[in-house]
């Protein structure tokens, strides 16, 4: 393997070479392709080359240590029998780059409390201190409001979270809604039956399910009755007892709305209110959102969270964080 070098400052080159006992290996460490070595190039600004069950990183002296740290924590992730995947290595980098995410995980791979979360397809940790702070409220509060941009990981890191505590049998329920409404978009009267018509809107809490568990399991219990996905007027009336609770979007909610979902809240259960408070749908003439009023009455109350996060935490490509940070402050 052999690419152009990234150019790095004169005078701060460093090379260091690694060697790997274990060729065997190396090809879930490299990736396919060597995607994992070409995030780490672009990420990092490093050039690497691998030969045989040698690779040679070159690039500023911090950068290569980054490097180093990251290939090293990887490959024992490997002989431990974990499966290395991008995300897994967008959050090792995260980790290697930020002293205060390096400190949680430890040296056999286990980690402060709430800091990882297992699944059946894959193992989640956090990216950026903002994103650890919040996997750590999901353990020890009831109800949490997760605030920020698209990217962030709110909904995701909450529907990992809730996965893992129904494998566990924490929880006997998993139910995930949000409002359906139109982001800006006239859609008319779709066709089919209800379920038909509202899984549009619910797609990207399926597209977090499929990614913890496998398809078999996801579809079984929703047969089963262990996973709810619905729009959040079904929540009316409703008791929610022994079920971690997600609500997506919720800043398209109006604050009757809002009040109704949070009064459904039930015994040995956990709520997680996510949503982005500059990206109201809500149509003209509704008023406030029902995230925001919740977030300015609740603030502050025994048992209730806030995580905030910024275009810094958003973990999607680089450039959404860019855009995001574009975007701030200006009236969409």
């Amino acid at each position: 393997m052999s690419r152009k070098p990234v150019p790095a400052q004169i005078g701060d080159r460093s090379r260091v070479e690694l060697l790997f006992d274990k060729p065997q290996l190396l090809a879930q460490l490299f990736g396919q392709y060597d995607q994992h070595l070409v995030a780490l190039e672009n990420r990092l600004g490093v050039y690497i080359t691998a030969r045989g069950n040698k690779v040679g990183l070159e690039g500023s002296a911090e950068q290569v240590a980054m490097a180093r740290d990251v290939l090293n924590d990887l490959y024992k992730r490997i002989q431990r029998g974990e499966d290395v995947d991008t995300g897994l290595v967008d959050a090792s980098i995260a980790m290697a780059a930020e002293p205060m995410l390096a400190g949680l995980i430890r040296a056999d791979g286990s980690s402060a409390p709430g800091i990882m979360i297992r699944t059946r397809k894959k193992t989640i940790v956090p990216r950026t201190p903002a994103q650890a702070h919040y996997m750590q409220q999901l353990v020890s509060n009831d109800m949490i409001f997760a605030l920020g941009p698209a990217g962030t990981g709110k909904t995701y890191i909450a529907v990992a979270q809730a996965v893992a505590q129904l494998i566990t049998g924490s929880v006997q329920r998993l139910i995930l809604s949000r409002p359906a409404v139109e982001a800006g978009e006239k859609l008319g009267f779709l066709p089919g039956d209800m379920k038909e018509k509202v899984d549009p809107y619910l797609r990207p809490l399926y597209d977090a399910l499929y990614d913890c568990l496998p398809a078999e399991q996801v579809e079984r219990r929703i047969a089963s009755g262990e996973i709810e996905i619905a729009p959040i007027a079904f929540m009316r009336g409703r008791t929610l007892a022994d079920a971690f609770i997600i609500l997506d979007e919720a800043q398209n909610t109006t604050p009757g709305q809002m009040k109704m979902f949070l009064t459904r809240f039930g015994e040995n259960s956990r709520m997680v209110i996510c949503g982005d408070p500059n990206q109201t749908d809500l149509p003209g003439g509704v008023g406030s959102s029902g995230l925001a009023d919740a977030t300015m009455r609740l603030e502050g109350v025994d048992g209730i969270a806030l995580a905030r996060f910024t275009a810094k935490d958003v973990v999607r490509h680089p450039i959404v964080g860019r855009i995001v940070e574009a975007y701030e402050g200006v009236d969409a």
